[in-house]
């Protein structure tokens, strides 16, 4: 008998007949001596619609409040799933994040998990239940629902495989897999076999939306194999997600990653002196802005000009807090362009090979598209490009890198 920790997302519990269906997989599992323990996130669009339905109600919705509200649409799939199994004649029980011990710090929208307590889950197993837990959320030492921000549910399942000490979590979705880019943006993308947890981190972070970056951070610290599959395909082998990846192979790249909503944030004429970038960067910390690439061009006259990325929709709270911070620093102004994208290539070894780079900017010019700015790590280079032109890139680097082949 195994332990099973599998989630479902949105899009496999859209309705009442999709609900039913993953159902009918649990059950199967459950027959087949399986014990299964399923994450399950809101139905289809519920989130946006809640989300919808606050800005009717106010401009500034508290974000206390608005946790509050959006962990409920994960609370109305689980308990639906747990009626489904019930007419199975399957034994199960659904729990909030909170009644499945789920632990966070208190950042409203951006919760972490600081720890679980497997107890109730334990005893539940115990009796025979199948557990549906509601993903997205848990609760703050105040007692206070919190929700993990977009993609969460990944997350609450990983780590509960990982509390559990289950080996493997099962990630189910729309798509069949990971693949070498978005298939939507680019047909000739193909389902990966396997990718190692650092690769599928660089591409989480830097845009495939397959995964939940935060949920692959949890695989790899406690080195939980993550199998990603289709809900709806069940013949497709899926992608799994470990410490080991197939030897390969002399093309390094693994995967093209990209992002359509990305704003630039440049601090002109800043005084060219110690301690300014942390003058800058702790108070957009502290309002929880995550930032990405940072250039800081050559001093001129004592004066420089520093340049950071964000995700489009801290766009606004990002430039308050610089404009807060902008006479202690001494700087002239603050402009903006949210008008970009970002297109990274990923994979492990690039950096030790020759040639990437060269390959990467050659197949963007021949493909007409400029290059704003360039960031690199040990397995990712990435391009901040127009907007409009960021599917082009991803067609264009595709076929340079010859990912449409194995």
């Amino acid at each position: 008998m195994a332990l099973v920790v599998q989630k479902y997302g949105g899009s496999s519990v859209g309705d009442a007949a999709k609900i039913q269906r993953v159902a009918d997989r649990i059950a199967r599992r459950v027959r087949g001596g399986d014990q299964v323990v399923a994450v399950v996130s809101a139905m289809g669009d519920t989130t946006d619609e809640l989300i919808d339905l606050a800005r009717q109600i106010s401009t500034r919705p508290s974000a206390r409040e608005m946790d509050v509200l959006l962990h409920t649409g994960e609370i109305v799939s689980s308990t639906l799933m747990t009626m489904a199994l019930h007419e199975q004649g399957i034994a199960a029980i659904s729990l909030t994040g909170a009644q499945a011990g789920i632990h966070t710090d208190a950042v409203y929208g951006r919760a972490r998990i600081s720890g679980i307590d497997t107890e109730r889950m334990r005893r539940e197993l115990d009796a025979g239940r199948v557990i549906i837990v509601a993903g997205f959320q848990g609760l703050s030492e105040d007692f206070d629902v919190t929700t993990l921000g977009r993609g969460g549910s990944d997350t609450t399942a990983v780590a509960l495989a990982a509390a559990l000490k289950s080996d493997r979590c099962e990630i189910y979705t729309d798509v069949a897999g990971i693949f070498s880019a978005d298939p939507r943006v680019c047909p000739a993308a193909r389902p990966l076999r396997d990718i190692g947890y650092d690769e599928m981190l660089e591409l989480a972070t830097t845009g495939a939306r397959v995964m939940h970056a935060r949920a692959v951070e949890v695989g790899a610290l406690y080195d939980v194999e993550i199998l990603v599959a289709s809900t709806f395909d069940e013949t497709a082998p899926g992608t799994i997600i470990h410490r080991e990846t197939t030897m390969e192979q002399a093309n390094k790249v693994r995967g093209i990653a990209h992002q359509s909503q990305v704003a630039k944030v440049t601090v002109r004429a800043v005084p060219d002196r110690p301690g300014i970038a942390a003058h800058l960067f702790e108070p957009l910390a502290a309002a929880h802005i995550s930032v990405d690439t940072i250039v800081q061009n050559a001093s001129v006259e004592g004066l420089t000009d520093l340049t950071f990325t964000v995700a489009s929709d801290d766009m606004a709270q990002a430039v308050d807090v610089v404009r807060k911070a902008l006479p202690e620093l001494g700087a002239e102004d603050v402009v903006t362009d949210g008008d970009l994208g970002t297109v990274s290539v990923v994979g492990t070894g690039m950096a030790s090979a020759p040639g990437y780079a060269a390959t990467m900017f050659r197949a963007l010019f021949d493909g007409g598209i400029n290059i704003e700015l360039i960031s690199t790590s040990d397995i990712r280079i990435t391009c901040l490009v127009r907007k409009a032109q960021v599917a082009d890139a991803v067609r264009v680097l595709h076929e340079a890198f010859a990912l449409d082949r194995e």
